[in-house]
């Protein structure tokens, strides 16, 4: 028995426009992580143990 594949939907009209807008917001938002605390927490226990 074949299972059927169902057809991808489209976004068409006012959909794909908010759509589009929503996506541009969100990559504009996008930010980087700072992991500074982190590196310098990891630094100090590699000195520690002498790594």
């Amino acid at each position: 028995m074949a299972i059927t594949i169902k057809s991808i939907p489209i976004l068409k009209t006012e959909a794909a426009v908010r759509f589009n807008n929503n996506a541009k917001k969100a990559v504009s938002k996008k930010t980087s992580v700072n992991f500074a605390k982190e590196i310098s927490v990891s630094e100090k226990i590699l000195a520690k143990a002498k790594i």
